[in-house]
């Protein structure tokens, strides 16, 4: 772990950065490209094996995800000449390179998925009270 003035001298460096940092940031730190690069990681998949697995997601919301994922280099689309044709996305190097800050992450929210719930009901009774 680092210590605190390490932590703020990233955070100072960061800063300076932050025209350098948001736009990519902006790609990956969205609703889906978690969720979907997590579900790609492991092996690739149709489109429609993504969207069952994304319970919520809807056909443009994944469409259009899956369209800016490949123009970013995070995965590739593949088509495959079956009866109907078929189209397989996988993660790229790139996207996969995500896999250990992703997994850490995702680690977080479920280590710490019942104190944040917490908090948010303490902070709802507070405001109504």
């Amino acid at each position: 772990m680092a210590s605190d003035t390490e932590l703020a001298a990233l955070s100072c460096q960061a800063m300076m950065d932050v025209p350098r940092i948001r736009p990519v940031l902006d790609k990956i730190a969205d609703k889906w490209t978690i969720m979907i690069l997590t579900v790609l990681c492991p092996e690739p998949a149709r489109f429609n094996e993504i969207k069952r697995r994304l319970d919520g997601i809807t056909h443009k919301s994944l469409a259009d995800a899956l369209k800016r994922l490949e123009r970013h280099g995070l995965i590739t689309r593949s088509v495959i000449p079956t009866a109907p044709i078929g189209v397989v996305y996988a993660i790229t190097p790139l996207g996969h390179s995500l896999r250990a800050p992703f997994e850490a992450l995702c680690s977080w929210a479920l280590a710490h998925e019942r104190a944040f719930a917490e908090a948010a009901l303490a902070y709802d009774r507070a405001r109504a009270a």
